[in-house]
């Protein structure tokens, strides 16, 4: 009996060793950050997908992969969750994500897709008689963070105008401010324009009044951003997300309306944001939706940050691209 019992634990031991690589592998898990934005729509689809019981990334994954979402308002945080080791990838702006290469000297992220273009603007209140920035002078004007895309975009954008813009103030004001709160002071007239991403674009149009001064509609907007030390150490597994992010975005292409319901869920289900069809529809119709990326489209976003103290000297940006 005790002989039996003896063999019995020896052949459940070494069940227990064959199997440590697959136990091992299911023990994988793959974070993900995003924001709660129309421009992040490939992720808000991809979410909306899992609560049907449909993984888009889990089937191309594979079994043994479980990915948690992160969600944060704007990209700096998402950089900063990137330097923490606390995420491995995340669809992010591309002003953040070129702070983050440049700060680090390109050893901590890389750029690995495209995402969005275009959905960002600059949008005044609809009796507003401000054209041009020289007649921002003294006016307020909110963007959804200290050092995100869109902060950037409107300092650089003042002071190619000539006024003097400072981090911290000069002839117009520039108010970090999370995109929520943006809409409910741009109603009650004490912001005087936001520089934003859809779906707020939109919504300070139809909820609040507003009219678009200046639309952005080719810069980038989204990337999929990885934490260079997750890329070089899982690069099997990036280069299987990131050809699942690419048939995802060109699935989004060929069906828009269902993405667009799939989004509207995902915001509704997860933020509590409630947003019409017809307001979605018109976010989209602003966004350029693609998973390619050049180093090119980045040099702008170089000259901007360098104007408005972001970025000091030119950063070398030969290895911010990696296909995995």
């Amino acid at each position: 009996m005790r002989q039996g019992w003896r063999l019995f634990l020896f052949a459940a031991f070494a069940w227990l060793a064959a199997q440590a690589p697959a136990f091992a592998q299911g023990a994988t898990t793959l974070r993900v950050g995003h924001f709660p934005n129309i421009t992040h729509v490939q992720a808000l689809v991809a979410r909306a997908m899992e609560r049907q019981g449909k993984g888009w990334f889990a089937e191309r994954l594979g079994p043994n992969v479980k990915i948690e979402w992160y969600v944060y308002n704007a990209g700096p945080s998402a950089m900063e969750a990137i330097f923490a080791k606390s995420l491995d990838l995340t669809y992010v702006g591309p002003n953040p994500a070129l702070n983050a290469y440049a700060r680090s000297r390109g050893d901590e992220v890389r750029v690995v897709a495209g995402a969005v273009n275009g959905g960002s603007a600059l949008v005044v209140q609809g009796d507003s008689t401000l054209a041009k920035p020289a007649d921002f002078k003294g006016k307020r004007i909110a963007t959804p963070q200290f050092g995100n895309t869109q902060d950037v975009a409107a300092r650089a954008w003042l002071v190619a105008g000539g006024l003097r813009i400072t981090q911290t103030g000069g002839d117009a004001q520039v108010v970090p401010t999370s995109n929520p709160d943006q809409l409910s002071l741009f109603r009650n007239k004490q912001l005087d324009a936001v520089w934003t991403v859809e779906p707020w674009v939109s919504r300070l149009e139809s909820e609040a009044g507003g009219k678009v001064l200046v639309e952005e509609k080719d810069a980038i907007t989204t990337v999929l951003v990885s934490s260079a030390e997750f890329l070089s150490k899982n690069r099997d597994l990036a280069k299987r997300f990131v050809a699942a992010h690419r048939e995802l975005t060109e699935w989004i292409k060929q069906n828009p309306d269902e993405a667009q319901r799939l989004a509207r869920e995902e915001l509704e289900a997860t933020f509590k944001v409630g947003m019409p069809p017809e307001l979605v529809a018109r976010a989209w119709s602003r966004m350029n939706i693609t998973p390619d990326v050049t180093l090119q489209a980045f040099q702008s976003f170089v000259t901007s940050a360098q104007a408005v103290g972001f970025l000091r000297g030119t950063p070398d940006l030969g290895r911010m691209i990696e296909a995995p």
